[in-house]
């Protein structure tokens, strides 16, 4: 869905400047379009169409401003290296005499592969590029698509979720955005290769485009196409990633920053995931961090439902609590393993029934180590419901009582028919994209396996069990020490928990004097911290405020 695929959490340019001349902000628009004429499609049966630009206009009115923006939505076709990428000129075709034009096989299945990649750009009426920041959004999955953080962060329209239970059927409700991020920035929301209207072509395009590098290169060169055809290379540059869009972020900060000589000024994430092992969900013996990680979101979690006898008056105090006991008394119990006497464990047990609720003998039985996915099963198991993973403030009804573990996330049932009806229904009615188009919400893998696998010093890693991308935030962070960080995450984010985030964040390779360039921020809420209205305004006046702060920072 809008991130972490279960089954990986499971397992655990000089020739760019050749391309159409740049334009000012103000136009908001190229200076050069593709060629529209419909191609002969009948020859060509493994060539997608590829969909002209779409340019309409809109307003927000976002603290007190009335904004006029121009919308485009559509696609910009980047090589799987940057050799063949050199050589695509700006309609995403080979330039005339270049090797991949000389050298073009008769079948199009044959040819090098390329990514189609589909974008939506909201760029604020009169605004001068090199006063005005721009910020790329993505989602993660991997596999995803960015209509989530589209349709219901920060963009112009947000699609209304109120509450913590299932929405009723259509007609869903698509609302103008108070808090869109356009008071101080442009956007651009961008769908990974293959989503969307996004579309792959050429000869094995999916091991092309489908790994951790692979994905981050394609968007670092995405990127700076879009910074050529829009021209806005002088303009202060954001990077806000959610889920695994934050994996990809830390990979791509460091490929802008050292191989693409583009300094961003800011890198915002939603949903952290740098470590994989240490996911709730990816525990394995001996390996007892991401139990103590994610025991703050089981309290958070058993605060909200009011689980708890006494009952925590604040949250944050109560948070603070069990954090200290996490990494103090906890991951000492657990570090016993064998040698833990039995009334040590029973201690221990019966303190995380306080701050959990979960029944001190399933405690003890699961050997004070209770996953993720079992505590979702476990959790509200008496009633017959089962918790949400992206936000734990849902409850949906048990699939399976006798399964161990939850068979669906409610969150995810309870809003995606909502996202997917309203995305398709603002691209084609609103911004004029996509008829007759068949919109992706996530990458068709068919059994493809995403490659985690990686190369070069320090960072080979050959599945999620070890990934780990830490060690290129804290390069891109070492090489730019003027790059602000900023983390956000609800509490209530059992995929990727915050205060897994914050470990991640603290134990970054980098020297002391760089950490006051991060900044955390919390949420009421879960993976998607937007989805609540209070969270929302308080994701965009904590985002706008650090775009400020590091747009030109004194």
């Amino acid at each position: 869905m809008k991130s972490l695929a279960p089954v990986l959490v499971a397992v655990f340019a000089a020739s760019i400047l050749s391309v159409a001349p740049s334009v000012c902000a103000q136009n908001a628009k190229p200076a050069a379009k593709p060629d529209t004429a419909a191609p002969d499609n009948s020859a060509k049966p493994a060539e997608p169409a590829v969909g002209a630009d779409s340019t309409t206009q809109g307003s927000a009115d976002v603290g007190g401003q009335h904004i006029a923006y121009t919308a485009i939505a559509g696609t910009i076709t980047v090589g799987a290296t940057d050799t063949d990428d050199a050589q695509l000129g700006s309609d995403g075709k080979p330039l005339p005499g270049s090797q991949l034009a000389l050298s073009a096989p008769k079948e199009p299945a044959d040819a090098p592969p390329v990514a189609h990649m589909f974008y939506v750009a909201y760029f604020k009426t009169g605004a001068n590029a090199e006063d005005r920041p721009i910020t790329f959004f993505y989602n993660g999955g991997p596999g995803s698509s960015t209509m989530w953080l589209h349709m219901g962060s920060l963009g112009p329209k947000y699609v209304e979720t109120a509450g913590d239970t299932h929405l009723p059927g259509a007609p869903y409700k698509l609302i103008d955005n108070t808090d869109s991020l356009l008071d101080v920035s442009d956007e651009v929301f961008i769908d990974m290769p293959g989503t969307g209207f996004g579309r792959l072509a050429g000869k094995d395009a999916g091991k092309a485009f489908w790994g951790v590098d692979q994905d981050a290169e394609a968007f670092a060169r995405f990127i700076a196409r879009f910074l050529v055809k829009y021209g806005r290379w002088n303009s202060p540059k954001f990077l806000f990633g959610e889920s695994y869009g934050t994996t990809r972020s830390a990979v791509l900060a460091d490929l802008l920053e050292n191989e693409k000589s583009i300094d961003l000024n800011g890198v915002m994430l939603l949903g952290q995931v740098f470590s994989f092992p240490i996911l709730a969900g990816g525990a394995r013996p001996g390996m007892d961090l991401p139990y103590e990680l994610a025991l703050p979101t089981y309290a958070a979690t058993a605060w909200y439902h009011k689980k708890l006898s006494p009952q925590p008056q604040a949250l944050d105090p109560f948070l603070k609590e069990v954090e200290d006991f996490a990494l103090g008394e906890y991951m000492h119990a657990l570090a016993e393993g064998n040698a833990l006497s039995d009334a040590e464990k029973q201690q221990v047990a019966e303190k995380l029934h306080e701050y959990t609720g979960l029944p001190v003998d399933y405690v003890i039985k699961a050997n004070l180590r209770v996953t993720g996915g079992e505590f979702e099963k476990t959790f509200a198991d008496p009633e017959g419901m089962t918790t949400g993973r992206y936000d734990t403030r849902f409850l949906g009804p048990t699939l399976d009582p006798l399964s161990e573990g939850p068979g669906y996330d409610p969150q995810s049932a309870a809003i995606s028919s909502a996202y997917f009806s309203l995305v398709n229904q603002y691209l084609r009615d609103d911004l004029k994209y996509g008829a007759g188009e068949t919109y992706l919400p996530s990458a068709l893998f068919d059994g493809f396996r995403w490659d985690m696998s990686r190369q070069g010093p320090g960072r080979w890693f050959g599945s999620a069990a070890g990934l780990n991308v830490s060690d290129d935030l804290a390069e891109a962070m070492k090489t730019n020490p003027r790059l602000k960080v900023m983390v956000n995450d609800g509490y209530y984010d059992l995929a990727t928990p915050f205060f897994a985030a914050e470990y991640e964040e603290e134990h970054l390779p980098i020297p002391a004097s760089l950490t006051k360039n991060i900044e955390y921020d919390w949420y009421e809420s879960g993976h998607m911290a937007y989805v609540r209205d209070e969270c929302r305004k308080q994701l965009h006046d904590r985002v706008a405020a650090f775009i400020k702060s590091a747009d030109n920072p004194q």
